[in-house]
């Protein structure tokens, strides 16, 4: 997900403070303060390999169950939130895993988000919550999202919980009405925006920390809400402010097909990268208007290369029907979900019209970016939505033959980024470089596929590269995981948790029986 200029941060590329003795405390239980500060003391600039390194433990050290690994969670008086149901369902998952590592890093990974991320209150009666990304103070639309979802299972059992979940449903609400262009939003409207995007050329509404276009931060805002819906039932934040945010998000996907203008958005920033600006005037490469949705950024916050971003229209397609149904039987507004279907319908046709590509080794399958002009880019990045990724959030897909065989690329020497290492092997993306695979990239192969053989290479490849610290990192050199990025980004965590908690219940073998 979207990693500028900095070693220790994802997002950004100016100095960091961690000002909040209740964060330092969480990194302290971590074991990466030092590495924090020996960021800081850098300037957080992109180096050509820009790794932190170090780890709690010896990353070297074995047991019969893999690499010894420390209990790393805060201590229970300093986690921002706790929920009963999950500290039992956490107990009862650990019990079902074999392998002692594996047990230590789905305690410390799965309740990560609620461990350190956490900041609730109310808004106008009503429940309000802002999720930081972890090592960066400002929240996500796609990351606060993901952070959440495998929470959502447990909302019944849990009314704290359940009300946590919709102060995260009402804050993005309120987040799109501010501005739907924006991927990154702050605290409080009064706060600045994050210092590396205070200069940037672009529309910088109060409240906005980053404004960066992407087509993937509307869209996982749409899933939280309806999995919110389907979790709990509670129709309560499906009021006048939710249809208003809903009819922006239709209005900023009809403004971004560009049928008769390039519409209100352009972003430019002066940087050493070509991929945290956009060409010409800052409204991006050309493409043909052809149906599809314009993104200016990939998921990873890269600027995209060819505008039509094929992962993200067809992760469009299916939330708007998810938008659809919201709107139709939990909002009550029929025109609105006729609006949404319609635009899903034409969307669709229009993606499997222009975005499919035949591969001469693989044969046809989704290309990664498009113009509408005949140009294509083939590749794949660690981040969802994705190639590889594009299964794990419609697992409708993932026996579809189009999908298998751009999984098959994407996991293969033909894609630029995927990389191939001593330690592991993975996909990566130009946010970090060469030679930098993403746990997250492993986690998403697991959730794709359908042989436990390849799913217990991929949590050996997970229990082995978190450098002795027990975390998931952003990302790790190939060759020596004790070389990473972002020693404390909770997507990754929570994202490993919701993994081991699929395997539990859909292939509990791949967990009861012995790693190696």
């Amino acid at each position: 997900m979207q990693r500028m200029n900095s070693m220790a941060a994802r997002k950004g590329g100016g100095p960091m403070s961690i000002d909040k003795p209740t964060r330092r405390d969480v990194l302290l239980a971590a074991g990466a303060w030092s590495l924090m500060q020996t960021a800081l003391a850098r300037g957080l600039a992109r180096q050509p390999e820009p790794w932190a390194t170090g780890s709690l433990v010896d990353p070297d050290a074995e047991t019969a169950g893999g690499p010894q690994l420390p209990h790393a969670r805060p201590a229970p008086g300093d986690r921002r939130f706790t929920s009963q149901a999950i500290e039992e369902s956490i107990a009862s998952v650990k019990r079902q895993i074999a392998d002692p590592a594996l047990q230590v890093l789905f305690e410390n990974c799965f309740p990560n988000t609620l461990d350190t991320t956490v900041h609730s209150g109310v808004f106008e009666g009503e429940p309000d919550t802002f999720i930081v990304t972890g090592d960066i103070d400002a929240m996500w639309l796609r990351d606060s999202s993901a952070q959440v979802w495998p929470y959502l299972r447990f909302a019944r059992k849990d009314e704290r919980l359940r009300a946590l979940l919709e102060g995260i449903v009402r804050r993005q609400v309120r987040m799109i009405l501010i501005d739907p262009y924006a991927n990154a939003f702050t605290r409080q409207t009064s706060d600045p925006p994050l210092s590396w995007a205070v200069h940037d050329r672009t529309k910088l509404y109060p409240g906005v920390a980053e404004r960066k276009w992407e087509i993937d931060s509307l869209c996982y805002t749409i899933r939280l809400a309806h999995g919110h819906w389907q979790a709990t039932g509670d129709t309560r934040p499906f009021d006048a402010q939710w249809k208003a945010a809903a009819a922006a998000i239709l209005r900023t996907f009809t403004e971004q097909q560009r049928k008769q203008s390039p519409g209100p958005y352009s972003f430019q920033r002066q940087a050493a990268s070509p991929y945290d600006t956009l060409a010409l005037s800052g409204f991006g490469n050309p493409a043909r208007p052809n149906g599809m949705i314009f993104s200016m950024f990939r998921p990873s916050d890269d600027a995209c290369i060819y505008p039509l971003f094929v992962p993200a229209n067809l992760f469009a397609v299916q939330a708007l029907g998810w938008l659809a149904e919201l709107a139709a039987h939990a909002a009550q507004d029929t025109e609105l979900a006729a609006r949404a279907a319609a635009l899903a319908n034409e969307v669709a046709q229009a993606t499997l019209q222009h975005a499919r590509v035949n591969h001469p080794q693989f044969g046809e399958m989704w290309a990664y970016e498009v113009d509408g002009y005949g140009n294509s880019l083939l590749m794949d990045d660690a981040n969802a939505p994705g190639l590889v990724s594009m299964a794990y959030l419609n697992e409708n897909t993932i026996s579809d033959p189009v999908y298998q065989r751009s999984r098959a690329f994407a996991l293969s020497d033909a894609n630029p980024y995927f990389f191939r290492g001593t330690a592991a092997e993975g996909i990566g993306g130009p946010h970090i470089g060469l030679n930098a695979i993403w746990p997250m990239s492993i986690m998403y192969r697991a959730f794709t596929s359908t042989s436990d053989a390849e799913i217990r290479q991929c949590l050996r490849w997970l229990r082995d590269t978190t450098a002795g610290t027990g975390f998931m990192h952003e990302s790790f050199h190939k060759d020596n995981p004790a070389k990473f990025t972002r020693s404390w980004f909770a997507w990754a965590n929570t994202l490993f948790g919701e993994l081991i908690l699929k395997l539990a219940a859909e292939r509990p073998a791949v967990l009861t029986e012995p790693l190696g």
